[in-house]
């Protein structure tokens, strides 16, 4: 099953994503088992971030070609991690598919994107076991993490950097219905193929991750969890970007210099 939230009449509803419609749905899916209101066509919807997250969780440096590069870069926190660890970012930072990604004017230097599996958690879990972890995905989606990386070198957090409006594009929807750590994640920049990778070959997978913050901290239903990304590629405004993972679907967004015509 595929989810999602669409604007209609400028407010945020879900939908269950079909071949030629949206079902318009009467409430969250996370939440119980909701009607249908209505449809609207697939190919006129007017996407949202499939989920607005309690807490947006995120994890770096989780793919080991990822860690070697950044590592051949100087990079000093390019180590294999010994633990999951995780960080957290901004719900400001999310936009929809199809939605541009607006670079700011301000910004110089390398502007990235990095195309990263997303967990969506579907209940409330702490303490919870890998089996736990398991159950407690209600589905996954796709996140392309955009980073000025001028600004990430200049500040003590990456609260710029990695959180500006418009830097972390998710959806289109949920999928529920796929083995997740079995596909292949590709990224295009207008239509060129940048980088290729299996999503699966993750350091510590999304599972140890849920077990190691539910250690701590309760997750809630809608929360979120970023995966990172095997590689970086640069963008440019006019681009249009594309994060497939296969079994899920494509996120794709044009890149837009800000206080330029859209």
């Amino acid at each position: 099953m595929r989810y999602t939230r669409v604007s209609v009449g400028g407010r945020a509803v879900w939908g269950r994503v079909g071949e030629t419609d949206v079902e318009l749905l009467s409430g969250s899916p996370l939440e119980g088992d909701p009607t249908v209101i209505g449809t609207v066509p697939v190919a006129t919807a007017r996407w949202l971030p499939p989920v607005v997250p309690p807490v947006f969780y995120a994890v770096g440096m989780n793919y080991p070609r990822h860690i070697e590069h950044a590592a051949k870069l100087g990079n000093p926190a390019a180590v294999v991690p010994e633990r999951p660890e995780v960080g957290y970012r901004a719900n400001n930072a999310l936009t929809g598919h199809r939605s541009p990604i607006v670079r700011p004017a301000e910004v110089e230097g390398r502007f990235e994107a990095e195309p990263e599996l997303v967990a969506v958690i579907g209940r409330t879990l702490r303490h919870a076991t890998h089996d736990q972890a398991r159950e407690a995905v209600f589905g996954w989606t796709i996140g392309n993490d955009v980073s000025a990386r001028t600004w990430q070198h200049q500040d003590r957090t990456f609260w710029r950097s990695k959180n500006a409006d418009t830097f972390k594009p998710m959806g289109p929807w949920i999928e529920t219905d796929v083995d997740a750590l079995a596909q292949t994640t590709t990224l295009r920049v207008n239509g060129e193929v940048r980088a290729s990778f299996a999503t699966g070959d993750m350091v510590f997978d999304p599972y140890d991750y849920i077990v190691e913050i539910t250690r701590h901290n309760t997750l809630q239903p809608g929360d979120v969890l970023w995966m990172g990304a095997e590689s970086t590629c640069r963008l440019e405004p006019g681009d249009t970007v594309d994060v497939e993972i296969s079994g899920i679907g494509v996120l794709s967004n044009p890149v837009h210099l800000e206080g330029t015509p859209a």
